[in-house]
Order: C-alpha cells, then sequence, then structure tokens
C-alpha cells in the first residue's frame, strides 16, 4: 500500500493526459481558489479540469458588477450561472478579511471534530448570502447532515493540510493525522474490493471506516493513500 502511494505520489499524475481539478488549485497556491476547485470537483475529470479552465480567478479580487459580467454566461452540471456568482461574491468578500485556515483551525481546536468544523465552514459562507437555490445547496453542502460523505470538502483539506509532490500544504495549526478520506465512488469501490469498507454505501459512516482502516497502515497520515486509491478506482483497475 505505502510503496503504491509513493508511485501516485508525482507531479506526472497531474496532465491532460490524467485531469484533476487538483492541476488547476497548484496553479494559484491559494486557499479561495482551491476550494473552487475542490467544490466543482464532481462528475468526469476531464470536464472539471475544462469547466476550472474557463474560469478567470481574478475577479475574486474584484467587485460584484466585475463578477457577475465575467459569470453570466457560465454553468456547470448542476449549477447554473447564478449559483457560480453568487459562490464567487460570497468567497470575494470573505477573502478581503477572512482566511479559511484560521476559521477551520479555531473551531477545529474546540470541537476536535473534522466534520463539524467542515459544517463550521459552510455556515459562514451561507450566511453570507440570503440567495438560495437546489445548485448552491449542492455546490456548498450541507450544514446539518449526520450523513454526508463530505467528499469535496475533505478533498479540499487534504489538499491544505498535507505537502507532497501533489498536495500543497497551504494550511498550518491542523495535523495531517486528523484528516478524513475524500470519499467518492471510484474510491469507495476499490476500498470494497480492498475489503478496507463493509459498509455499502459511500456516506460518513464509510469515510470513518475507510480512515479507520488505512490509520492502521499509517496512523500519522491515513489520507496520503487516498490519490492512489482513486486513481486505480478511475482507471478501471478490478
Amino acid at each position: 500500500m505505502d510503496k503504491y502511494a509513493t508511485q501516485r505520489d508525482s507531479k506526472y499524475e497531474l496532465s491532460y493526459d490524467k485531469p484533476d481539478p487538483l492541476m488547476v488549485a497548484c496553479r494559484y497556491n491559494c486557499e479561495y481558489i482551491s476550494l473552487v476547485c475542490a467544490l466543482f470537483a464532481y462528475g468526469k475529470a476531464t470536464q472539471i479540469v475544462k469547466f476550472l479552465d474557463s474560469l478567470d480567478f481574478d475577479i475574486l479580487d474584484k467587485d460584484e458588477p466585475t463578477i457577475t459580467k465575467s459569470l453570466q454566461k457560465s454553468y456547470y452540471r448542476f449549477q447554473n450561472s447564478q449559483d457560480i456568482i453568487t459562490l464567487f461574491v460570497v468567497l470575494s468578500q470573505m477573502k478581503k478579511t477572512l482566511s479559511l485556515n484560521k476559521l477551520f483551525t479555531e473551531n477545529f481546536a474546540k470541537t476536535g471534530d473534522i466534520i463539524d468544523s467542515i459544517q463550521y465552514l459552510i455556515k459562514i459562507i451561507k450566511s453570507q448570502t440570503s440567495y438560495s437555490s437546489r445548485g448552491f445547496e449542492f455546490l456548498v453542502g450541507s450544514s446539518t447532515s449526520k450523513t454526508s460523505a463530505y467528499k469535496r470538502w475533505n478533498l479540499f483539506l487534504r489538499w491544505m493540510v498535507r505537502y507532497d509532490n501533489l498536495d500543497m500544504g497551504l494550511w498550518r495549526g491542523l495535523d495531517k493525522k486528523h484528516l478524513l478520506m475524500p470519499l467518492d465512488t471510484h474510491t469507495f469501490n476499490i476500498a470494497k474490493k480492498l475489503k478496507l469498507i463493509q459498509t455499502n454505501t459511500p456516506n460518513q459512516k464509510a469515510v470513518y471506516e475507510l480512515t479507520n482502516a488505512l490509520r492502521k497502515f499509517d496512523p500519522s497520515d491515513p489520507v496520503k493513500y487516498d490519490f492512489a486509491l482513486y486513481r486505480l478506482g478511475q482507471e478501471g483497475v478490478s
């Protein structure tokens, strides 16, 4: 397991031949841009990267009219232009005064709970706007769910907290041993085949079960196996 994870820990794993939203996030080394990349990380990897490449991330430092004009024709799967505009407007406002790193780690210091701290950030994002839609709710996530795997948020945390040839390690104050697996369909299916989990649904229970199973291999960094497992599933390895 460790050998395979090490083999996959390479910058050559991120390319247009092997697309991943992390390849876009890595161009900027910004927690807010990385969050956008992670939140849109659902669907086919080629389509995710194509959409992210179409965005002008400089608008996160612009005013609302500029953001609206830039994104008025943008859409991605479940999100229409207003969903995307709202996300950028909210994150633009937050970026001026708030550190996602500080918000998350301060809450985690109080609760010791990764999911609770994810939900805390979601609450803050939603508190910045009165806008609501199914697309926006799906994009940002639920602040109360007891079953959600929070795959895209856990992916964001992996990028922010870990540092290697793939992950950026932009955050301080949170130990990688506390991270939870970003559980998507590919990772779930491979984990089932490897008998790392018994749960039959890729939900929050499965996230904890898989993370705890991987802690037996490396208690200090269980999520280091995420990319390798994901690639196995994505490549259709049986």
